[in-house]
């Protein structure tokens, strides 16, 4: 192994576990997925009324809609609860998922997250719409 590489290995070494940023892969991944489905053809939530004025639409109401929050609440904490590395790391992963940055530039993409990190880290993250693919496709460039 040349010097080059083991630079690059220590600047790829995650302080947030692969492991960690793959749960959050997930997660994100189940919010967009109700996010697409109530957009997919735009009627999920409409409520068609009989003659009578009764709610014929059948689903299961708030049961469905708390176990989303849930999901989105419970990613909420997790981003919120790792420290300022880890943090920054997500952040890293996701600007590189999205192509912002180059594996290549991964220090340069921690650097600035570090830099712009301003407390509102979940927020930021969860207003990403692709948010598990752009983890999981920063993942994969970094090789982690």
């Amino acid at each position: 192994m040349t010097a080059v590489e083991r630079k690059l290995e220590r600047e790829w070494d995650l302080t947030i576990g692969p492991d960690t940023v793959r749960l959050f892969i997930e997660k994100a991944k189940a919010i967009s997925a109700a996010v697409n489905d109530d957009y997919f053809d735009g009627g999920e939530h409409e409520i068609e009324m009989d003659g009578d004025t009764r709610d014929s639409h059948s689903h299961d109401g708030l049961a469905e809609e708390e176990a989303e929050d849930f999901t989105e609440e419970e990613l909420r904490e997790l981003i919120n609860d790792l420290n300022v590395d880890e943090a920054a790391e997500l952040v890293a992963l996701a600007w590189v998922g999205r192509g912002d940055y180059e594996a290549s530039e991964w220090q340069d993409a921690v650097t600035e997250a570090r830099r712009r990190s301003n407390g509102r880290t979940a927020k930021y993250l969860l207003g990403m719409p692709m948010l598990g693919d752009y983890l999981e496709e920063g993942l994969e460039a970094i090789g982690a």
